[in-house]
């Protein structure tokens, strides 16, 4: 793990830097991540394409392997609202390992904040990409649809 700052972004050696750069965006945030997992596709792949709502909390994640969509946390009960858009790197890349933090409710396993966070495997580029409130029920449900 090796982070780099160059101006106002992170790079990263690897993908342990995306759940440091988490981290301290969620304590800046007043909800500290407690809980992480990385995306990893039924393939075997860690690298997707990701797009996102996050008005509608709304997180999907496509394979770059297979193709396989999956929708993130608890995106399922909210997709028919949501209009989900492309994230792509600063470099152009649109291939990303994707990373979640969860911020639990106090003196509960309940999540109430959800971060993704990315690195870019082109330019190392590590930040997160999307975060916002949600009722996302117990803490190991939620992150085993990550």
């Amino acid at each position: 793990m090796t982070l780099t700052r160059k101006g106002k972004h992170w790079y990263g050696s690897g993908d342990d830097d995306i759940r440091a750069v988490i981290q301290g965006f969620s304590e800046r945030n007043g909800y500290p991540a407690t809980d992480y997992r990385a995306a990893v596709c039924v393939c075997g792949s860690t690298l997707f394409r990701l797009f996102d709502d996050e008005e509608a909390g709304v997180a999907r994640r496509d394979c770059v392997a297979c193709g396989t969509a999956h929708l993130m946390g608890d995106s399922a009960e909210y997709a028919d609202e949501a209009d989900p858009e492309a994230h792509e790197c600063l470099c152009g890349s649109e291939a990303l390992a994707i990373h979640c933090g969860v911020a639990l409710y106090a003196d509960s396993r309940d999540v109430r904040w959800l971060y993704i966070g990315c690195r870019c495997p082109q330019c190392q580029l590590v930040g997160v990409y999307a975060e916002w409130k949600c009722e996302g029920g117990p803490v190991e449900a939620f992150m085993a649809r990550v």
